[in-house]
């Protein structure tokens, strides 16, 4: 099966394909919340520092994982050290626990973007809109098994045909679209009831400008673990999506360079995410509405500030939501292929088949997430304090612990057990230089597993 094993047929090809799985919904709704929550320029600052080592030493190994043994996440760590199968299996429950609730959010995104496209932006800004919609018995159902089927058919269209294809077209139109939000973004001028003016300008100071006012060392420290764990949402490590997409790339490729790319494309993207976001949520509502995030941030701040921009508003809506579609749409296909692929190398069956056996499964389980805002609600605390339904649930195991855990475990195969040579070479095999050979040696051994468990141990509520 390796050898009819298919690939990127170029390695800009992969490098779309990796950076849309990395520009997902994690970028637009949670980057800009934590930039505004962690005093602006200092949390950019930390994050792209962060980005460059501790997310570069993930990511590489990951994408070399999967080029070096060509498996899926399912099966690739059973290749590297059989001890460390059931490594893979978590590797591939995180992406079959994410896409069912993705689909909904995805699903969301499909109903604002029509309520645009119809005219009907208006109602959107209305309160108790959302909670109406997400509410009702069977749209929210009807728009999660839409975004769903459209992903599994370009699963279902294959590596080249159907992710590179609509990767190349997609990503970029959606880093145009994003620009150019952000663009108009910073020309918004908008005066309060009390008469004062706020402008776009003013939100991107409050963005760019780091600010350590008041902050202890304990407040900077929570700067650094927000950062690194938007990392993980940002670059779609530990999740098994960048193994399944290295296996794809071609021995040939120069992957210091593709994974430099995907940093630069993810990064940029990030950046201009948060200027697409405060500088317009900051002049219509002001430092509190910057405290918006998740859906909260996406289905009830942006809508009236679209209805607050008059007749702009109706298209910049319509712009907005369908770039999110975009964006949501890349991230979803990464992460149903991490689970077709797995199940494929793992059970020897055709793209086919396996496409249809997951696509069922994150059906039903997409139903009974939709099902936990009424006829399934129920309310439970986790141990950071959230109180959470059936989505939070998953989204807070699947993030917050297993991620974690196959990051941990990843550094400790790969730092104490195989040694980093066993990436380092995969990575130079082509004759390409390894610029932070040093820094990821360091990484990868000590410093990243220490991050992790303090990121863990946060997450368990424990520090």
């Amino acid at each position: 099966m390796n050898n009819k094993r298919t690939s990127f047929s170029s390695s800009i090809g992969f490098v779309l394909a990796a950076a849309g799985s990395a520009v997902g919904l994690g970028n637009i709704w949670r980057f800009p919340y934590l930039a505004a929550k962690d005093g602006g320029g200092l949390f950019l600052v930390i994050y792209i520092i962060l980005a460059v080592t501790f997310g570069f030493t993930l990511l590489t190994s990951e994408i070399a994982i999967g080029r070096k043994t060509k498996q899926s996440p399912l099966t690739a760590y059973n290749k590297i050290n059989p001890k460390f199968r059931w490594l893979g299996t978590i590797a591939c429950i995180v992406p079959m626990m994410i896409i069912p609730y993705y689909s909904v959010i995805g699903g969301w995104v499909l109903k604002y973007f029509v309520t645009f496209i119809t005219g009907s932006g208006k109602e959107a800004a209305v309160d108790g809109y959302f909670t109406s919609f997400i509410t009702s018995d069977y749209e929210p159902i009807i728009y999660m098994a839409i975004f769903l089927l459209a992903t599994a058919f370009i699963i279902y269209l294959g590596v080249e045909k159907g992710i590179e294809t609509v990767s190349k077209i997609l990503m970029p139109v959606l880093i145009i679209l994003v620009v150019g939000i952000a663009i108009f973004s910073l020309t918004i001028s908008h005066t309060d009831d009390a008469g004062a003016v706020r402008t776009g300008l003013d939100g991107l100071k409050i963005y760019l400008i780091p600010s350590i006012e008041g902050k202890s060392l304990d407040d900077i420290i929570i700067v650094i673990m927000d950062a690194m764990g938007q990392l993980f949402y940002s670059l779609s490590i530990a999740m098994g999506i960048m193994i399944a997409y290295g296996s794809y790339v071609r021995d040939e490729d120069n992957l210091m360079r593709s994974i430099n790319q995907i940093e630069i494309f993810d990064t940029l993207v990030a950046f201009f995410a948060g200027v697409m976001i405060i500088p317009a949520v900051y002049a219509f509502m002001g430092t509190e509405g910057m405290s918006a995030s998740g859906p909260g941030l996406m289905f009830i701040s942006m809508p009236k500030i679209f209805q607050e921009m008059g007749s702009v508003g109706t298209f910049i809506g319509i712009v907005f939501f369908l770039m999110v579609i975009f964006a949501a749409l890349t991230s979803c296909i990464s992460i149903m292929e991490a689970i077709v692929s797995s199940f494929m190398d793992e059970f020897h069956i055709s793209r086919r088949r396996a496409t249809v056996f997951e696509t069922i499964i994150a059906l039903a389980i997409g139903t009974v997430v939709c099902l936990g805002y009424n006829k399934l609600y129920f309310e439970v605390s986790l141990p950071n304090g959230a109180v959470a339904q059936i989505l939070d649930i998953m989204d807070y195991i699947s993030n917050n612990i297993l991620m974690p855990i196959v990051a941990m475990a990843t550094c400790i195969l790969i730092g104490w057990i195989v040694k980093p040579d066993y990436v380092i070479d995969e990575v130079t095999k082509t004759g390409s230089r390894f610029g932070r050979e040093k820094l990821y040696r360091i990484m990868i051994q000590y410093i990243a597993p220490i991050m992790l468990a303090i990121l863990f141990l946060q997450a368990l509520g424990i520090l």
